[in-house]
């Protein structure tokens, strides 16, 4: 029995689609059928059920032969990226995507920490939203996500990194500028600038802003934190947003950032990576430097 054909069935299983399946391993999707034909006519009983609404879902027999191959499989690619490593560890290339809310503001310095300690890795970084990231992990296309307000799913690592404290932001010119805090209540029909609904950290404003029963007048909505600041700076409203993307221009005077009175509101940072999978040393080295440097915001 080749390796391989076990390696693409647990890709199978834990994807749940023949055509994650047949991109992480670079083959069609007829190669999985034909590799998972083979195994069933191996062990002469059927391994997945076809046309599950699930998905690729594994019979009983296909769930043991997972559970077993598993760790097979992941020792094997272990010793794969030691070989071809020889002795430089700390070479290859690692794909990484975010938002730009925390690529902009939150990664970057320590992205340069990365690449002055492993100067031979190569890193790429893209900005994607939020639901591309979960996919693109789960599909195995990218090393980490690195996402706000992160959630669990069965395919899915995460790994609270951190919280950011959320402000108010005005425009130098606006009634609020002069002021030290501000209540949520006061916000009530303001024209206000937001994130796209598609963004997790809406989500959290609209949670926050409902429970303390605020209705605000929703001028515009952007998925780009760089165009809410832009907005907000032309005097189209105001918004909230974290307080670290608001650094440069709260120190510049074209942003005013507010603390609310009513409390501290924050939202989560978190990195996300696909289970089971072999981490390579540079991405091992990445993580830690995440946790470790991240952890302390």
């Amino acid at each position: 029995m080749q390796l391989e054909a076990l390696k693409t069935f647990c890709d199978l299983v834990e994807t749940g689609s023949f055509t994650r399946a047949a991109e992480l391993n670079f083959v069609s999707q007829s190669a999985v059928s034909q590799q998972l034909r083979a195994l069933e006519r191996r062990y002469e009983q059927k391994l997945i059920e076809r046309g599950s609404r699930a998905g690729a879902e594994p019979t009983k027999a296909g769930r043991l032969l997972y559970t077993e191959s598993k760790e097979i499989v992941r020792r094997l690619a272990a010793l794969d990226e030691r070989l071809r490593e020889g002795e430089d560890r700390m070479s290859g290339s690692l794909r990484v995507a975010t938002v730009y809310s925390v690529g902009l503001h939150a990664l970057p310095q320590h992205l340069k920490q990365f690449l002055r300690e492993h100067p031979k890795v190569a890193v790429q970084v893209e900005y994607l939203r939020t639901d591309r990231i979960y996919d693109a992990c789960v599909a195995g296309k990218l090393d980490f996500g690195i996402v706000a307000l992160p959630t669990r799913r069965p395919q899915l690592e995460v790994l609270k990194l951190r919280s950011e404290e959320l402000v108010l932001i005005v425009g130098p010119d606006h009634a609020f500028s002069r002021r030290r805090s501000v209540a949520l209540a006061e916000l009530h029909d303001e024209p206000f600038v937001a994130f796209d609904q598609a963004v997790p950290t809406r989500r959290l404003i609209d949670r926050i802003l409902r429970s303390h029963r605020v209705q605000v007048s929703m001028h515009t909505e952007f998925d780009n934190i760089e165009t809410i600041k832009r907005s907000v700076e032309a005097g189209l409203g105001v918004s909230i947003v974290p307080q670290q993307t608001t650094r440069n221009e709260t120190r510049a005077g074209t942003l005013v950032a507010l603390p609310f009175t009513d409390g501290t509101f924050t939202r989560s940072i978190g990195v996300i990576y696909r289970k089971h999978r072999e981490l390579s040393p540079p991405a091992t080295a990445f993580l830690e430097l995440l946790v470790r440097e991240m952890g302390r915001g």
